[in-house]
């Protein structure tokens, strides 16, 4: 068995639907933990942002609508795992999406010797989570939203992300928690879940 000293950390994944306040959880989760939250959307937009090699190719691929390759999205995770504020564990949000990249991701940690603790999954009601989205949308100017267009995002949510909850569901990694109500009920809601688990804040 590996020792805290070679395993430091925890390493998490958090999964969720448009709407659920998986960001928000994310950012409680990293800071209770002491680890950096890893969104790979954040480090696509950031790298289109810096006009950087890689956000040039993401932005070409992004603006006509098509999907950033598994190999692509593999090696900036990778590559981001890799650095030194991650050696001592991390969330990820938004990979893997895909059962090759569940697959890459395993490859991944291996290769250091680690595996991941677990995975959250936050659940909703989805038609308090469409209300919710319907009245950011309206707050914020956001005329596209439409309720046609918010429904369709939470069907390809669960078409895309159900594949890679079940594949961490059957290694008994994954712990369901409701996502609705205060901030601080959901984050309490979340830490409860992975201490049962094991997965809790170093005294």
């Amino acid at each position: 068995m590996t020792s805290p000293s070679e395993q430091p950390g925890v390493r998490l994944l958090i999964v969720g639907p448009p709407g659920a306040g998986k960001g928000t959880q994310a950012a409680v989760i990293a800071t209770t933990f002491g680890i950096p939250a890893i969104s790979t959307g954040d480090i696509f937009r950031q790298n289109i942002k810096d006009g950087t090699e890689l956000g040039k190719q993401i932005d070409a691929i992004v603006s006509t609508g098509g999907y950033v390759p598994d190999s692509l999205t593999n090696a900036i995770v990778a590559d981001r795992l890799g650095q030194a504020d991650a050696a001592n564990g991390f969330l990820l949000d938004g990979y893997p999406r895909t059962a090759d990249q569940v697959a890459e991701l395993d490859r991944i940690l291996a290769a250091s010797g680690t595996a991941l603790d677990g995975v959250v999954q936050l659940t909703a009601d989805r038609d308090e989570v469409v209300t919710r989205l319907l009245k950011r949308a309206a707050e914020q100017g956001r005329v596209d939203d439409t309720e046609e267009v918010i429904r369709h995002r939470q069907d390809v949510y669960h078409e895309q992300t159900e594949p890679v909850i079940e594949a961490y569901r059957e290694r008994g990694l994954v712990v369901s928690v409701d996502g609705l109500g205060t901030i601080d009920d959901v984050s309490a809601r979340v830490l409860d879940a992975l201490a049962s688990r094991g997965v809790a804040v170093s005294a």
